[in-house]
């Protein structure tokens, strides 16, 4: 996929929880571990919105786009 999510990243820099995200933004650990794992095929606005709200950053801070040519390498 071409779409990276970079939640664990900005946990990481947060220094929150999955458990803690999922309780701010009000999803599941199942439909979150799906997005930061890269298994989600979409994402509604308002959760990007909700996830940002919580982290405290840009929808930039969380996807990221990489070519097919990048990731081959």
């Amino acid at each position: 996929m071409a779409i990276i999510i970079n939640i664990d990243v900005m946990l990481a820099k947060r220094k929150m929880s999955v458990t803690e995200l999922s309780e701010r933004v009000g999803i599941t650990m199942a439909n979150l571990s799906i997005l930061k794992n890269g298994k989600a095929k979409a994402v509604r606005l308002s959760t990007l919105e909700a996830i940002c709200k919580a982290l405290d950053c840009q929808p930039g801070d969380i996807l990221e786009y990489k070519s097919d040519e990048d990731q081959q390498g």
